[in-house]
C-alpha cells in the first residue's frame, strides 16, 4: 500500500481517555499487562533481568526492552527485528486539555501483514487498553 507515492510502513491510531498520564504510563511500563490489553502481540510476559522481559506468543518466545521515559510520556517497546536493529511499538500519552489523556500509538507494517491489518489491531487493543486504565 502506498500512500502518495510512499510506502506505508507505519499505523498510527490514538485514543482519548479520562485516566490520568501517569497511571496510563505505570499500566503501559507494566510489561506483565501487555497481554490483558494487547493479546494479539502477547499471551504471556515475564520479567527477564532488571530492564527485559520475555514475551511468549503462540509458544514461541522473544526477548522485549520496554523503555519508559515518564517526564516526555513515552513507552517504547523493542525488540530485535534484524542483526543489530531494534523496532515496535511506540506509545505516546498526552495529558487532554480539561483532564485525562489521549494515548497515540504507532506500530510497523510487518512482512506478511497490511496496513489494513495492522489498524485493525489498533482499533481494537487501544480501547481494551482503555478500559483497563479506568
Amino acid at each position: 500500500m502506498e500512500q502518495r507515492g510512499v510506502a506505508i510502513r507505519t499505523v498510527t491510531r490514538s485514543i482519548e481517555t479520562d485516566a490520568e498520564p501517569g497511571d496510563l504510563l505505570d499500566l503501559l511500563a507494566d510489561g506483565r499487562r501487555i497481554p490483558e490489553w494487547a493479546p494479539a502481540f502477547a499471551d504471556r510476559v515475564e520479567r527477564d533481568g532488571e530492564n527485559g522481559w520475555r514475551v511468549t506468543k503462540d509458544g514461541s518466545d522473544f526477548a522485549l526492552e520496554v523503555v519508559a521515559g515518564r517526564s516526555g510520556g513515552t513507552v517504547d517497546y523493542l525488540r530485535e527485528i534484524a542483526p543489530g536493529r531494534k523496532g515496535g511499538a511506540y506509545l505516546r500519552v498526552l495529558p487532554r486539555p480539561g483532564g485525562g489523556s489521549v494515548v497515540v500509538m504507532t506500530l510497523p507494517v510487518v512482512a506478511g501483514r497490511t496496513a489494513e491489518g495492522v489498524a485493525a489491531v489498533l482499533n481494537e487493543e487501544l480501547p481494551s487498553l482503555v478500559r483497563l486504565a479506568a
